[in-house]
C-alpha cells in the first residue's frame, strides 16, 4: 500500500475535522474520494502531505511517516490543491520553466504536450488568464510531474466539458504509466467513470468503502405485481434487500450479479418490471443526502 491511515483524526478544539479516519490506498489504483464540503478530504490530504499535524493517529506515504518524514513524502508527490495560487505576473511559459527548475520530475516538455492537450495558450500572462486557464496550467505542471503518487484535489473545477474529458484521459494515463492518482471530486460520474475504488467521508470518518467494479455489479429491480409480494426465497437471503413501495409495489436491491435471480423474478407475478444499475450517485445519497 502506498498510503495508509490508523485512526487518523484532526481536531480544532471540540471539532473534529478528521475522526478516526482509516483507510489504504494501493499502488497503481486510482483512487476516488467523496464527500460534501466539510466533509474532511482536504483536511486529510493536506495530513498526509505534513501541511497539517495530526491529532492522533498515524498516516503513511510511500513508507514515510506523515508526522516527521513530510520532506520525503512531499518529493515522492505532486499535489494539485483545491485553490491553486499561480503567480501573476508570469506567462504561462515562464511558470513551466519555473517549476521545471523548481523540480527535476517536473517534465518540462510533458507539461508543455499536457497544456496543448487542455486547450491553453501558454502565451498570455497569469493575471490575464480565466480560473479555468489558470487551472490547466497548475493541472499540466503536476500531471507533468513523474512521481509516485498523484493527488488532485477537485481537478476538474471550472472546466469545459472538453477539458474535462481531457484530464480523465491524463489521470488514466497516469495510472498505465504506475503511478497512483487519489482524485478527491464532486462530480460523482467522473470518478465512478475514472476511479477503481472509492472511499466516502462523513463528519471526518470513513463511512463507506467499494470497488467500482463491485458496483458496477450491483442492480435496483422496480416490480409492479399482481398479487401481495411473497418475501425474498431463502436461498437469496442477504443477497437481495426488499422494499414494499405501495400497495403492490416492490424494489430489490442486489450487489451481486443479476443472473441467478432471473429465473426467480420469472416466477413472481409480474405487472410491470425496471431493471436500472444502482450508480454511485445512489449509494452516496445513502450517506448524504439526509445531511
Amino acid at each position: 500500500m502506498i498510503v495508509r491511515t490508523v485512526g487518523l483524526s484532526k481536531r480544532y478544539g471540540s471539532f473534529a475535522a478528521l475522526d478516526g479516519c482509516s483507510l489504504e490506498v494501493g499502488e497503481g489504483e486510482i483512487f476516488g474520494l467523496l464527500g460534501p464540503n466539510g466533509a474532511g478530504k482536504t483536511t486529510l490530504l493536506r495530513t498526509l502531505l505534513g501541511y497539517l499535524s495530526a491529532t492522533s493517529g498515524t498516516g503513511s506515504v510511500a513508507g514515510f511517516d506523515c508526522g516527521t518524514q513530510s520532506l520525503e513524502i512531499r518529493s515522492r508527490t505532486a499535489y494539485l490543491p483545491g485553490e491553486a495560487r499561480l503567480f501573476r505576473r508570469m506567462n504561462g511559459h515562464g511558470l513551466l520553466d519555473f517549476f521545471a527548475r523548481l523540480r527535476p520530475e517536473c517534465r518540462r516538455a510533458t507539461a508543455a504536450g499536457v497544456a496543448d492537450r487542455l486547450g491553453l495558450d501558454c502565451s498570455r500572462q497569469v493575471a490575464r488568464m480565466s480560473t479555468g486557464m489558470r487551472q490547466k496550467l497548475a493541472l499540466a505542471v503536476v500531471l507533468a510531474t513523474d512521481v509516485p503518487l498523484v493527488i488532485l484535489d477537485e481537478p476538474t473545477a471550472n472546466l469545459d466539458p472538453t477539458a474535462r474529458s481531457v484530464v480523465l484521459d491524463l489521470v488514466r494515463e497516469a495510472r498505465a504509466a504506475g503511478r497512483t492518482v487519489i482524485f478527491s471530486s464532486h462530480v460523482l460520474s467522473e470518478v465512478e467513470e475514472t476511479c477503481d475504488r472509492v472511499v466516502i467521508l462523513r463528519s471526518g470518518r470513513v463511512v463507506h468503502e467499494q470497488s467500482i467494479e463491485a458496483l458496477r455489479r450491483g442492480h435496483r429491480i422496480h416490480a409492479q405485481l399482481h398479487a401481495p409480494f411473497a418475501g425474498v426465497p431463502a436461498e437469496f437471503a442477504g443477497r437481495v434487500t426488499a422494499t414494499v413501495a405501495g400497495g403492490r409495489g416492490v424494489v430489490l436491491e442486489t450487489d451481486e450479479p443479476l443472473a441467478p435471480l432471473l429465473g426467480w423474478l420469472a416466477t413472481l407475478p409480474l405487472a410491470e418490471i425496471r431493471v436500472e444499475p444502482v450508480g454511485l450517485q445512489a449509494v452516496y445519497d445513502r450517506f448524504h443526502r439526509s445531511a
